[in-house]
């Protein structure tokens, strides 16, 4: 969705105070005009003129999902308005939750400033309770920092206040509230922010493409449309930008391009994330830019809570790349946690006699889950199946914080619409085998320690119904296939 599409509504009859420290008179005489996004999809860069042109200063972020806050010039400062909100977040197709956010969704859009800009934040309280927002590690004012009770009073329900600072370092940050922020966070009241450098910085890369990814959760019972804000840890919701898969747009790349991904962790746990295809480096991090000479390659970065991490690397490797929390739980849908491990029992001439009283009645995990995702099981109203999304062949298997990433060689600079799946070349895609398999002999030769002497046959592994020797291994390291 283009920019000059978004729902631009005026606040009217806004009456609140308006307090901070250091704000001249022309910032009392009215506040910027409040931009909403109701749209859930990954918006372009925002255009800004500090982006276009020989003299822009910075490349703009693409927010999964989301978008980025344009903002007003009012005497040197950027000035930007927040309105804190009841929202309805469409987390995927048809599943849609109850939840607090900023200017129309969770997360709130993104803040994009420079190193050195002044910035003047206004914000106003639709709650039905007071709140604050802190500015999740940055350098500024005691009185700026936004912890209730602590650095300011709470701003009143129908109350606009105002946040006036310097961004004084470059780097990726967070805004969320510290008030009541069991309630408001649970319910989705987080954000964005990105300080890009004045001036070429030696620790921080120019890229072709930059990602920002809040990670959070909710625990939205099936059926239900509002989290539970007092869960601590059994959630069941697990998502990217408030979104999960099949709603999370791709990732998208250039073959050979940069590509920088930004990940915030605002849920109550760690998340180890994982990017197939390619190898990454940790760039930065709350603190700032991480020097080249401390870093070292990773496949996969795990972020605690409250972390954020910047990665990068060059998408050289075309096709569809998955992209994951490496929790298990955490690639699933509406999962409940009290369900018995069914794996291995003989239903055989159970259902049908459970189906006499409950004619609903499924089985569910005789073999495992993954026949869940086939199956056409009713499920109440608004709730999401437990492993969703269909890929080229069949059933992806994985959904919540789940995502593709796609390097194409014909993807165009700046362009960040899905290019459809990836078709592989010919003899590059794993396939079934059809040759004849090799018995497995199960005598005590066979084992370690049977008290045979010389070299010992590979161990054997079942396959099915037939069984297979692993290749032997020569002392040289090489293997015959």
């Amino acid at each position: 969705m283009e920019r000059r599409d978004f729902i631009q509504n005026a606040l009217i009859g806004i009456a609140g105070t308006v307090t901070a420290t250091a704000v001249g008179r022309h910032a009392l005489a009215s506040v910027p005009e409040p931009i909403f996004q109701p749209n859930a999809g990954t918006a372009p860069p925002w255009r800004g003129p500090e982006t276009t042109g020989d003299n822009a200063r910075y490349r703009p972020v693409v927010t999964l999902n989301g978008w980025t806050l344009p903002y007003r010039m009012n005497e040197g400062v950027k000035e930007f308005h927040l309105v804190a909100e009841p929202v309805v977040r469409e987390m995927s197709p048809g599943f849609k939750v109850n939840m607090w956010g900023y200017n129309g969704q969770s997360p709130g859009p993104t803040i994009e400033v420079v190193e050195g800009d002044r910035v003047r934040i206004f914000v106003t309280n639709r709650l039905p309770e007071k709140t604050t927002i802190h500015w999740h590690g940055q350098r500024l004012p005691n009185g700026m920092d936004g912890v209730s009770g602590l650095n300011q009073t709470p701003i009143p329900t129908g109350k606009t206040f105002v946040y006036d600072f310097v961004a004084k370092r470059p780097g990726t940050f967070m805004y969320h509230p510290h008030a009541d922020e069991m309630t408001q966070m649970a319910m989705g009241m987080m954000g964005f922010w990105v300080t890009h450098p004045k001036s070429k910085h030696p620790n921080i890369s120019e890229v072709d493409r930059d990602y920002c990814i809040l990670l959070n959760a909710f625990d939205v019972e099936p059926g239900s449309k509002t989290p539970k804000v007092n869960t601590m840890l059994d959630f069941n919701i697990w998502s990217f930008n408030s979104r999960v898969y099949p709603g999370l747009s791709p990732l998208v790349a250039k073959l050979g391009d940069r590509v920088r991904i930004r990940i915030g962790n605002l849920t109550m746990t760690n998340h180890p994330f994982h990017v197939h295809g390619i190898e990454f480096e940790v760039t930065g991090t709350d603190g700032g830019p991480v020097p080249a000479s401390a870093r070292w390659p990773e496949v996969t970065a795990d972020i605690a809570v409250g972390q954020m991490r910047q990665i990068e690397f060059v998408a050289d490797e075309p096709g569809d790349w998955a992209v994951h929390c490496h929790k298990s739980h955490h690639t699933m849908g509406a999962m409940g946690h009290d369900v018995p491990t069914m794996i291995g029992l003989n239903h055989l001439g159970l259902v049908r006699e459970i189906q006499k009283i409950v004619p609903d009645y499924m089985v569910m995990g005789e073999r495992g889950m993954y026949d869940m995702k086939e199956m056409e099981m009713e499920l109440p109203p608004n709730t999401i199946p437990m492993m969703t999304g269909t890929g080229p062949y069949g059933p992806i298997g994985m959904g919540g914080m789940f995502t593709t990433l796609k390097v194409r060689e014909d993807q165009k600079p700046d362009d960040y619409s899905d290019p459809g799946w990836y078709k592989q070349p010919a003899g590059t895609q794993a396939y079934e085998y059809k040759g004849k398999l090799p018995a497995v002999n199960r005598n005590g030769a066979d084992q370690p320690g049977s008290g045979q002497t010389g070299s010992l046959p590979a161990p054997s592994v079942d396959v099915g119904n037939a069984q297979v020797r692993k290749p032997s291994q020569s002392t040289s390291g090489s293997h015959k296939h």
